[in-house]
């Protein structure tokens, strides 16, 4: 099955390449729109990028200039833009030739949504819902938007289904859910299909390290290499299904690509496997400690956070059939490869 899911989606991008499309891409100068970015122009497409650079970073498109041949870097055109003004995405992208969306434009985390809710409203809701209205007016070809696995909520049962949720726990995932009421319901009356892809807890290159809210794991790696003490939320037992980006990069393409699903569905994203947070900073630990330099220090153990679930696992067996989805990569290759990035950047910003 493996196998011949990798050769479907490299028939899909043999065909793109072959007859170049054009993809917008909402967030762009974030993790995973930067990492869309760089894997679209890699594969010879046209991309409009939009970001407010709220919490996306121009370095990201740097990073991926520099990465991609210069002439394919001619494909990008970058429009900074707040999507949440309705008014300013008609002036930027009325009469735009578009095939694909790629919607990632959000504020993300949910201790920021809990200190200040209308603000992740505001971006995630509003923000979604111009997205919705310009894409349905330019008759794009998909719309494939990032949910969360937060909107499970206290729902208990594992791993996790599409159909059944709990009561949610945190402004921010009540804005992702909102968004797939509001997909379903574009469907629903206008007709406009869409396909959410909720993520569970990705990482991989460019994953912010610093500030408040910064992720798990990007935090840790840049901790451990300056031999700071990691702090852990709870007993460490706390698991997660953490998804390494290409997975998400191949998920995206191909619900974008996706011509059988004609109307509004939702699926999971992830590795489909569970890890608690004191095998996360064993696994980080050891692969620093084998490659790079020596770390000793013991996590420091606080109280559980505030609009926390407890675990995260993902049943990713409605992406496989609909999707023909498949993670290429899982925990241990991922933090490999991202500890790898992480410690090559570092020696590039030395010198």
């Amino acid at each position: 099955m493996k196998k011949k899911n990798f050769l479907y989606f490299k028939d899909l991008l043999s065909k793109i390449e072959k007859r170049p499309k054009t993809w917008l891409i909402t967030g762009v100068a974030g993790f995973i729109g930067s990492n869309l970015l760089e894997f679209l122009l890699s594969k010879n497409q046209k991309v409009i990028g939009i970001d407010n650079f709220i919490s996306g970073h121009k370095k990201n498109l740097i990073n991926v200039k520099l990465s991609i041949d210069s002439e394919k870097w001619k494909n990008f055109k970058f429009v900074k833009l707040d999507i949440s003004d309705l008014s300013n995405c008609h002036k930027a992208l009325n009469k735009k030739k578009i095939d694909y969306v790629l919607h990632q434009a959000a504020l993300g985390s949910v201790p920021r949504s809990i200190k200040n809710p209308v603000n992740t409203h505001n971006q995630n809701v509003n923000g979604f819902i111009n997205m919705l209205i310009i894409s349905k007016k330019l008759k794009v070809k998909n719309f494939v938007y990032a949910s969360s696995s937060s909107v499970y909520g206290d729902h208990k049962s594992l791993p996790k289904v599409e159909e059944k949720i709990g009561n949610l726990l945190s402004p921010y995932a009540a804005t992702k859910y909102i968004n797939e009421l509001y997909a379903d319901i574009f469907w629903r009356i206008y007709k406009f299909k869409s396909i959410g892809l909720r993520y569970f807890n990705v990482f991989g290159k460019r994953q912010d390290p610093n500030g408040s809210y910064a992720a798990v794991i990007p935090k840790w790696i840049n901790l451990i290499i300056n031999n700071k003490k990691i702090k852990i939320y709870g007993t460490g037992k706390t698991s997660r299904d953490f998804c390494y980006i290409d997975n998400v990069i191949k998920a995206n393409i191909l619900s974008a690509l996706n011509n059988r699903i004609l109307e509004h569905k939702v699926f999971n994203i992830a590795a489909g496997q569970k890890t608690s947070l004191n095998k996360l900073f064993l696994i980080i630990k050891k692969i620093i400690c084998k490659n790079y330099k020596k770390y000793s220090l013991d996590p420091l153990k606080k109280n559980f956070r505030k609009g926390d679930i407890m675990h995260s696992h993902a049943n990713i067996d409605k992406a496989k059939k609909f999707l023909a989805y498949k993670p290429d990569y899982f925990i241990n290759e991922g933090i490999g490869r991202t500890i790898d990035w992480y410690m090559s950047d570092l020696k590039k910003n030395d010198k």
